[in-house]
């Protein structure tokens, strides 16, 4: 399996974590190690083009799945192999939600992982029903993560000085802190 972690944003964060989390969650949900997926750390401007562009919504969003060869999880005799897809990340808008849940941000971005890796299998939270299966999955596999990994202890961080992007886009798009969920 191949997960490519690219950041383009001040935020440092250990890429590596989030590639075994990715090879993690791919083979615990049978994708083959023959398959590829990219994660991509960016600002609020770029992700809210995304999600303008895609979703038709205003204001940069937390995450955003692009599934390539629409892989299904695999059924226990069959591995499903191909490109798996991009997922979009938004650490300021991670952040954001972390403070709210009363968790760190590197948490809220390995959720957000999972959450978009899930999309790009196929799993949706449109309908209650949905909703409980695919946030009850991605907690499971979450937590599953942190209890092999013992104090993996990895952070998040801003260099200090670092103005925030995502307050600098509200007041250039003037919404007044009214970004995307």
């Amino acid at each position: 399996m191949s997960v490519e972690v690219t950041n383009e944003t001040a935020w440092q964060i250990d890429g590596k974590i989030f590639s075994d989390l990715g090879v993690w969650v791919m083979s615990q949900m049978r994708v083959s190690t023959q398959s590829d997926l990219t994660i991509m750390f960016v600002d609020p401007d770029p992700i809210a083009q995304l999600h303008m562009r895609w979703m038709n919504l205003e204001g940069p969003t937390d995450v955003m799945s692009f599934p390539m060869d629409e892989l299904r999880p695999g059924d226990g005799g069959t591995e499903m192999e191909g490109v798996l897809g991009d997922i979009v990340l938004c650490p300021w808008v991670a952040a954001q939600q972390a403070l709210a849940a009363g968790h760190s941000t590197m948490e809220e971005m390995m959720l957000l992982t999972i959450h978009g890796i899930l999309h790009l299998l196929g799993y949706d939270h449109v309908t209650p029903e949905q909703e409980r299966q695919m946030f009850g999955l991605q907690r499971q596999l979450l937590l599953t993560f942190f209890a092999l990994r013992q104090g993996a202890g990895a952070r998040a961080t801003l260099p200090a000085g670092t103005s925030d992007a995502l307050a600098e886009w509200d007041r250039e798009h003037g919404a007044g802190g009214k970004t995307a969920k």
